[in-house]
Formats: C-alpha cells, structure tokens, sequence
C-alpha cells in the first residue's frame, strides 16, 4: 500500500502512477490532522471539499490499475461522518480506514477515539472497513472487531511503543531495538528516523534513565546508536538483577519499564483489561511525569528547562512574548529591515521579480545582476580591445537603467 496527501486531482493521479507498480493499493491520506497538513491544505483539512475529493478519487479509478482507499477522521457528528463515508464509496474508494477522532483531537486534546463513530460507518457501507484509534494490545484489537464489526484494525502510536502487538505479546524493549537495528543497517534510512523510532521504543525506560535519552538525542551516528542500547540493556540487567521479591512496577505501569508496553496518554482511558490497570487518568505515567516545577509552579517541557539552565532569566510567559508585524502579503511574521515590510519567502519573491536588493533579508539581486553586468563588460574589453572604453560604460549604463526599470 503506498499512501499519498494531496489536494490536486491531476497531481495526485500522477503520483499515483508512478508507483502503482509497485504496491497493490493507492491510499489517500485524509486523516492527517497537523499542521503541516492545514498549511499545505491536505489530509484531514480537505474532510468539508467532497467535491474536491469525488474528483481526485473518480480520476484515480479511471487512471490507475490498482484499488484506490482512504484513510478519513470522524466528524463530531455520527450522521455526517456516515453521510462523509458513504460519499466516498459512491466516489469510488474500495477499501476505507476509519480513526475515530476528528482532526481536532491530537497531541494533549486527543482523548478517546469513538467506536461509535466507526460502528455506525461500517454499518452504512458495503466496501471493507478498517477501525484505528484506542488500539493498544492485542486484546483491544479483539474488542474493537467484536464491538464495531469492522474487517481489520490498525494501530499506530500503540504499535511504535511495542511493535509485537500483534503477536500479542510484550519483549524486551532492547530485544525489539536489536531487531530494529539489524534491519535499519539492512536498509539504510535517515537517522533522525531511527532516533524517533527508539523513542517511542524506549519511552518508559528513558524516563528512568536520563542520561541514556540525552546520548540518543545527541549521537551522530547508527553504531552510536547501537552503543546506546548496548548501555541501556547492561543497566536494565543490572536492576533486574537486585530486583526484590514482590517488587512491583513504578509510576502505575503495568508491567517494569524494560518491557515493551503502551503509553497512555495523560487524559485518555487505558483499554488493555488484561494488564490489570485502572483504565483512569489516575495512575498513568503522563509524558512529564518526571519534570519538575519552577517557582511559579508553571510545569517545563524539558526543552525549556534546558533554556532555563542556559538563562535563568528567561521567561516562557506568552504575555511577554513579542508581538511580530505581518507581512503584507501572507500574514506572516515580516522582517523588521525589510524594504518591501514583508516575511522573507514573499520578500525573496518579489525581490527576484523586481531584480531588487532587500539589504534586511540579504537578499542582493539588483546588486549581483549589476556585479555580472560589469564582468561581462570586462571580458569583451579583454577579448575585443578594439571596443573603447567608452562604449562599453555607455552600454553598461543602459543595461543598468533597464533592470532598475
């Protein structure tokens, strides 16, 4: 399945096809809910253009050789996420994933995904249905399918925590990054990749040692990264080793930090009956957990604690922050030296356009072009010196006057 975001018809289908070859679907991302997704104008942003998205998916079936699918967030409202659904099939999508959040839950606000919603969609459709959203053990995949009916179920911050999910059981986090690792140096991928991966991988066992999650913040290579789990696995070892009898996982987890398991959101219900927890916000270990407080009790994200460390002075007060003039053209953040009062993408723009200098963003065209213009001048003088000097600075000068015009 190779999934695409777009927002052009023909753009999409010419993406498609390049890569048809290659997979046995097309899918359409419309379920992002960042915001690169609402500046750029695709994924879940798109969820109010049906008829944009009618015709991006009846030009991919008319073109392609392969199924087209999608991927959609729920509407607040069952009847519209249905009447959304039911569009899309009509449109042509033949298989239709369904996350149970709308684009607004996400990060902190993302609560609890709503069954309901893709009850109620699966329902309503004849094409296969795929259920996402609360999906954290292998039990959860069980109840979703028995509750909602669906044809299959997808997992993804779930599956980044503990990949074996699906197999329904819980590994050694650095057993899973041995095995992670074996297959990164098998097919190279960037590194900030990886880094992402193990930190999700590691995320209960980097919140007891935090030296480990600065070394893997700041290593620079992949054997680095291998060092590190090394390092992680031998202090691991060493505190199962003076384990005591009885003792019992720190912080609420359900099981000791070194085994592969969910994180729980702060705010959202813990689904996995099997492992015992409360299913509440009470007990969870919250991503911050382990961050202190300053004076004014405001809690710190560990960037701006390491900000605080560097200036103590330093206020995180949105009230203080500086308020930034927008551009005349996007209505982003101008530059405060620039000629054209703009942000520096449209200043860059225009300045190319007009052949003009904005000294305040360092942009030097109308300097530069009169630099190339005057070499240019110099070459023919060297290589025809017949040509006086005064011909060649009466048409230099005209060549200037036309650009600055």
């Amino acid at each position: 399945l190779s999934q695409f975001c777009a927002n052009d018809p023909e753009v999409f289908v010419q993406a498609a096809l390049l890569a048809q070859d290659y997979c046995d679907a097309i899918d359409l991302n419309l379920g992002c809910p960042q915001m690169i997704a609402k500046r750029g104008h695709y994924g879940a942003f798109l969820q109010e253009e049906w008829d944009l998205l009618q015709r991006m998916i009846l030009l991919a079936n008319e073109k392609l050789s392969v199924p087209i699918t999608c991927k959609i967030r729920v509407f607040p409202e069952i009847s519209k996420t249905v009447k959304y659904a039911q569009m899309l099939e009509k449109a042509g999508c033949q298989l239709l994933t369904v996350h149970g959040r709308t684009k607004e839950q996400k990060g902190p606000l993302a609560g609890v995904a709503s069954w309901e919603h893709i009850q109620a969609v699966r329902r309503a459709v004849s094409i296969p249905v795929f259920a996402n959203g609360n999906i954290q053990c292998l039990g959860d995949v069980e109840e979703c399918i028995r509750r909602t009916g669906v044809h299959g179920v997808m997992s993804a911050e779930g599956n980044l925590h503990n990949p074996a999910l699906f197999e329904g059981r819980n590994p050694l986090v650095w057993e899973m990054a041995e095995e992670y690792l074996d297959i990164v140096q098998k097919y190279p991928c960037p590194l900030s990749y990886v880094r992402a991966h193990l930190f999700k991988l590691w995320h209960h066992t980097l919140q007891v040692y935090h030296q480990l999650r600065e070394e893997l913040a700041k290593v620079k290579t992949l054997e680095g990264i291998v060092d590190v789990n090394r390092e992680l696995k031998l202090r691991c070892q060493e505190e199962i080793a003076n384990q005591k009898e009885g003792e019992k996982p720190k912080e609420g987890l359900p099981f000791f930090h070194w085994i592969c398991q969910p994180y729980i959101r702060p705010g959202t219900k813990e689904r996995c009956k099997e492992n015992g927890a409360s299913g509440t916000e009470k007990g969870v270990r919250g991503k911050r957990a382990l961050e202190e407080e300053d004076g004014n009790s405001e809690v710190l994200s560990k960037n701006k604690q390491k900000k605080k460390l560097r200036n103590p002075n330093k206020s995180f007060d949105p009230s203080l922050k500086p308020k930034y003039a927008k551009c005349d053209q996007c209505g982003n953040p101008k530059g405060n030296k620039c000629v054209f009062n703009m942000c520096r993408g449209c200043c860059k723009k225009r300045a190319f356009k007009e052949t003009a200098d904005c000294p305040g963003h360092g942009l030097l065209f109308k300097t530069k072009y009169e630099k190339s213009l005057s070499w240019q001048s110099r070459q023919r003088v060297i290589q025809n010196p017949e040509v006086s000097r005064r011909d060649v600075d009466v048409g230099e000068t005209a060549a200037l006057k036309e650009a600055g015009d």
